[in-house]
């Protein structure tokens, strides 16, 4: 519960101006519960997603550095876990005096969408346009934006740190390459014998 009070407090901005991309009517809503099915109870999940978001966590003035990192929260793509691996990692990053923005992409689903293999990158690369783009607003360095994920969202920020040319012709002469990558025990190859 205590996940959920404090993400209600930081700023969230619609990921896309009007209609979201590749997106087809569903019956699907946007869900965000405490798991406590976990081996660590209270573990707040968001899935269902339609309406990809950001999430803004500010550090104090007086600590900004002028740095920026865009979290990917880890579920295998078919959950987020928007706790321990996005507003938790966020605070962090506050306390050191990062700004940090807690990414709710759409997790791939024939029903929802149209080309769900791009999806997750390409609201994965409209959150980089997006801080790119506000970075005066955040007191940001542009220079100094990079994306961080964890499992699966290890391997969404890996795509984004390698794959930098739009997925949408819209954004066809951004800058979507990130700065730096932060993956922790990121997806790299669903190749058993990797994995």
């Amino acid at each position: 519960m205590m996940s959920t009070s404090i993400l209600s407090a930081q700023q969230v901005i619609a990921l896309y101006d009007g209609e979201v991309p590749n997106a087809k009517a569903c019956n699907e809503k946007d869900h965000e519960f405490i798991d406590t099915s976990w081996a660590k109870p209270g573990i707040l999940v968001v899935d269902h997603i339609t309406k990809p978001t950001l999430t803004v966590f500010e550090p104090a003035e007086e600590k900004r550095n002028g740095t920026a990192v865009i979290i990917c929260p880890g579920g295998g793509y078919s959950i987020l876990a928007a706790g321990h691996e996005g507003a938790d990692v966020a605070k962090v990053f506050n306390d050191a005096g990062v700004t940090a923005f807690v990414l709710r992409y759409r997790l791939p689903k024939d029903e929802c969408m149209n080309h769900k293999e791009t999806v997750p990158l390409m609201d994965a690369q409209q959150a980089m346009y997006f801080v790119r783009s506000h970075a005066q607003q955040y007191h940001i360095d542009p220079n100094k934006i990079g994306i961080m994920g964890f499992s699966a969202g290890g391997h969404l920020a890996s795509t984004v740190g390698t794959h930098f040319d739009p997925v949408r012709k819209e954004l066809a002469n951004a800058n979507l390459r990130a700065d730096f990558m932060i993956l922790i025990y990121p997806v790299v190859s669903f190749n058993e014998e990797i994995g």
